[in-house]
């Protein structure tokens, strides 16, 4: 394929019924600028280093929690529970949105309501997704959720993260 140029080339081999009329479409990232711009099938490569990880130590054994060393040199620790109330699949998003809560924030009880019992959350297995994340399924079944290295980069449980955030709110 030839991205330089603006066009798949390969997109419509030539044929007797298309040779005349089928013609190679641009692929342009929604971030190209002028016309030189690179074209790209997709936009990883301007995402990547955004939030990227140098290692990853998921603790699943030992139940200690995930650790993450960032590129930039920052570490962060975030404990399985933290992470499955964080969890950024649509159902949970839904129902924190609608609690209030931020991600990490464990669900609150409703006045009255006795606690019920509940094992601490803990992986039963983990999995890359591709470049971007890694995905967890829960001793709860819930599996649904993607956690890209930016979610998680972005909802650091470390006193310093936490301190940014809340100086960006108020």
């Amino acid at each position: 394929m030839d991205f330089e140029a603006g066009h798949r080339t390969d997109a419509f081999p030539k044929t007797q019924a298309n040779h005349n009329t089928a013609r190679p479409y641009p692929i342009r990232s929604r971030f190209s600028r002028g016309p030189r711009a690179r074209l790209s099938l997709c936009d990883t490569e301007i995402m990547a280093g955004a939030a990227d990880p140098k290692s990853v130590k998921v603790n699943v054994t030992t139940g200690a929690g995930m650790d993450i060393e960032w590129t930039d040199g920052h570490s962060s620790h975030y404990s399985f529970p933290f992470l499955r109330d964080a969890c950024p699949c649509a159902l949970c998003d839904d129902e924190r949105s609608k609690t209030g809560r931020q991600p990490g924030e464990p669900p609150r009880t409703k006045p009255g309501e006795l606690p019920m019992f509940k094992p601490a959350a803990k992986p039963v297995s983990t999995e890359g997704v591709g470049k971007y994340a890694i995905r967890f399924k829960w001793n709860d079944g819930h599996e649904l959720g993607i956690y890209s290295w930016q979610f998680l980069r972005d909802v650091c449980p470390c006193e310093e993260c936490r301190a940014l955030r809340a100086a960006k709110v108020g």
